[in-house]
């Protein structure tokens, strides 16, 4: 006789600000995903995020594939919402050198070092 097979908890967790951790972690489900989209393996992220649990970040990419079009709403809005926090931090507070500043002054110091 086969036993019935046992009930997984998803180790997830929503916080008091809205924003979806892997249980017991400050880690978000963000952060596994976003890696995951770049091709890390789960034992490399296990590498790159050492309190969460290899089985954990198994889970949470399982329950990310079976409810990706939920999740991916998700993480639309949460990155919307980054969006906005950083437009409205930097309107409030405008950078003293910009972006394109920056980068030409990469270009620069390559371009010096190679010299």
């Amino acid at each position: 006789m086969i036993p019935e097979p046992l009930t997984m908890t998803i180790p997830l967790r929503t916080d008091e600000h809205g924003s979806i951790r892997v249980s017991g972690t400050r880690v978000t489900l963000d952060s596994i995903i976003n890696y995951y989209h770049q091709g890390e393996s789960p034992e490399a992220l296990h590498e790159g995020f050492p309190t969460v649990p290899l089985t954990d970040i198994y889970a949470v990419i399982a329950y990310y594939l079976a409810h990706q079009d939920e999740l991916d709403a998700y993480l639309k809005r949460h990155e919307a919402e980054a969006e906005r926090i950083r437009q409205e931090i930097e309107a409030k507070y405008p950078p003293k050198i910009t972006r394109a500043e920056l980068l030409k002054r990469l270009e620069a110091r390559k371009k010096n070092q190679d010299v």
